[in-house]
């Protein structure tokens, strides 16, 4: 709704994004109402942090071996470093990974995104990100894009996004850029950027991006935690420092929430890719959007009803 029509409708009916709650302010609603987004700072512990980076390592190092764990590398620097965090870019679907999986069962996330999917809470997509120093290639640079482009579930506004920084996250790192409002377009064709060997297995961004829309860089300090919805654009920078940049994430949805066929959509080509991909790394014959998504989803508070 224009401003103009906020006036004239009732109290509860502005909201489209969020839920009633007890939990957000009028102002912190009315915020991702309009920008598609909310930023809580300090939400999760240091002790919690520290706990999922202990965790990363001993992945990193192959202590542990979680099942279905997707772990992305930047194979060119295997030989310098071996098996080690300055290899590894992103630890993707660690749902049976106990001790990773502890992020999205945290009641003070939970709590927050209650307000955007309802009580019956999925966790649909895990992943750790470890953004690796990037200054000349830009491996790492994560195009401008919308996550419902990889959801095969709808509605929309019953996913949302909790994303965490392990440490600072700011603009010399790598931090996440944001264009706000952006949440209030539709679904956007995807593919890979023209980058001369930039590009990632499905980092996929816009193929149209609207440059004139204003971007927001989002300065987080460790433990702050930002909610957005699927549709809102986004991505990365590059990381310009001689660290790391972890963050830790995963998206919700509501258990309400149904499985919609993407066959003849611009969701299509990212379908046959990730099912190829599931083929080949399980030795697979048939796998379908769906199971894939089946595998990955887990219910994390009330009660599984759809997904």
């Amino acid at each position: 709704p224009t401003s103009a029509q906020l006036s004239v409708v009732p109290h509860s009916g502005r909201f489209r994004y969020t839920l009633d709650n007890d939990l957000l302010t009028t102002e912190q609603r009315q915020f991702y109402e309009d920008n598609g987004y909310l930023l809580i700072k300090k939400l999760v512990s240091d002790k919690d942090i520290e706990r999922f980076r202990k965790e990363f390592m001993r992945i990193c190092k192959r202590e542990v071996k979680p099942p279905g764990v997707m772990i992305m590398k930047d194979e060119s620097l295997k030989s310098q470093f071996g098996q080690s965090e300055k290899v590894v870019n992103k630890v993707q679907d660690f749902q049976e990974d106990e001790e990773l999986f502890r992020y999205c069962t945290l009641p003070e996330v939970l709590k927050y995104v209650e307000c955007f999917t309802g009580p019956n809470i999925m966790a649909m997509h895990t992943m750790l990100i470890n953004k690796l120093p990037d200054s000349d290639k830009q491996t790492f640079l994560h195009p401008m894009h919308q996550d419902l482009h990889y959801f095969p579930f709808r509605p929309a506004s019953r996913i949302v996004c909790a994303w965490t920084a392990m440490e600072r996250a700011h603009q010399d790192n790598g931090c996440l850029v944001v264009q706000p409002g952006t949440h209030k377009t539709t679904l956007k064709p995807h593919g890979y950027p023209e980058w001369e060997g930039k590009t990632n297995k499905l980092f996929h961004g816009l193929l149209d991006e609207d440059e004139k829309i204003p971007k927001v860089h989002l300065v987080m300090e460790k433990g702050d935690t930002v909610f957005f919805h699927p549709l809102l654009i986004h991505g990365s920078g590059i990381n310009r420092t001689s660290g790391f940049r972890k963050s830790i994430s995963c998206h919700f949805a509501s258990s309400d929430c149904h499985y919609i066929d993407v066959k003849n959509t611009t969701q299509e080509h990212l379908e046959k890719e990730l099912e190829e991909m599931v083929r080949k790394k399980y030795n697979a014959t048939s796998v379908e959007l769906k199971d894939i998504w089946n595998f990955r989803a887990r219910l994390v508070q009330g009660e599984r009803i759809n997904l």
